[in-house]
């Protein structure tokens, strides 16, 4: 059975994921690298002022896929926006240079997590371990 510091260190590893979300009817998928896990939830940014998040307000459902160079992961639920300032001073800690641009900018980073989300540990060809997270 997996459990959340799996799926970070599988994130960590593989350095580079991706967000999907919709919009309208249509998938969006771009590149993350940015995640912080914190009081066993992991949280994602991305700037308030982007259309990923304008997506996420309008359809929460996303889902996050990551390859380690081992393992794929698929972890999907709905995206929780709900302010957290402590999660992002932490992230603008990690990337100075990012909360250097969006302080200066006058930009709002908004984080969110999973919940009610199943991750999924694959190999190319079954599921290895499942879990889910309910906050």
């Amino acid at each position: 059975m997996c459990d959340i510091k799996k799926i970070d260190e599988l994130l960590s590893k593989a350095e580079v994921f991706y967000l999907a979300t919709v919009d309208g009817d249509k998938p969006k998928v771009r590149p993350l690298g940015f995640h912080l896990l914190h009081e066993d939830k992991i949280y994602f940014g991305i700037g308030t002022f982007k259309d990923a998040y304008k997506q996420i307000e309008n359809n929460p459902n996303v889902e996050i896929s990551a390859w380690d160079g081992e393992h794929i992961l698929r972890y999907y639920g709905v995206a929780d926006l709900t302010k957290n300032e402590e999660v992002v001073e932490k992230a603008f800690e990690l990337m100075p240079e990012i909360g250097e641009i969006y302080k200066s900018n006058g930009w709002e980073m908004g984080v969110f997590f999973l919940n009610d989300a199943t991750a999924e540990i694959r190999n190319m060809f079954a599921v290895e371990e499942s879990c889910e997270f309910k906050y």
